[in-house]
């Protein structure tokens, strides 16, 4: 079977952890994917104090986003992000609407959104008009809820 292998994390990485977190994976996952991705490095008994400086960092960042998070989540709440997108007759569109796009109009509506990364947008597949629930990750402990309204291209 598999050997697991320790690793630090150098950038957050969903299901496993932020950077600094030490987390045990498998030997191949660590050796094809996050080493060389530059998502991780091997741990080793030296790396203690490198991990203790990321941690220092995060939790100084954690704090000072964590305010602007709190602030951002009370403008995006309930807010309706509005997007226009070429449509066949039947109301189908002619692809689907990215988080890239949903990402895009929300930082255009929401001035105190900052820039969002799509990655932390949450909406289920957009391939007709209508309006679809969305969240948004400001912070990992505040998420917020709002609206996407796709509508006819004219």
């Amino acid at each position: 079977m598999g050997k697991n292998v320790k690793v630090i994390l150098r950038e957050d990485v969903s299901e496993l952890g932020q950077p600094g977190d030490t987390i045990e994976v498998k030997a191949g996952y660590a050796r094809n994917f996050l080493i060389p991705q530059g998502a991780a490095f091997m741990w080793s008994e030296k790396a203690g104090k490198q991990i203790e400086q990321m941690q220092r960092a995060r939790r100084a960042k954690a704090l000072q986003t964590r305010e602007d998070a709190v602030a951002a989540k009370a403008a995006v709440e309930g807010t309706v992000v509005e997007i226009a997108a070429k449509v066949s007759e039947s109301g189908k569109l002619f692809g689907s609407i990215s988080t890239d796009k949903v990402a895009q109009a929300l930082s255009a509506a929401v001035a105190e959104a900052g820039s969002v990364d799509p990655k932390n947008i949450t909406v289920e597949s957009i391939k007709a008009t209508g309006e679809y629930p969305a969240s948004v990750k400001l912070h990992p402990e505040i998420s917020a809820q709002f609206t996407v309204r796709v509508t006819e291209e004219k």
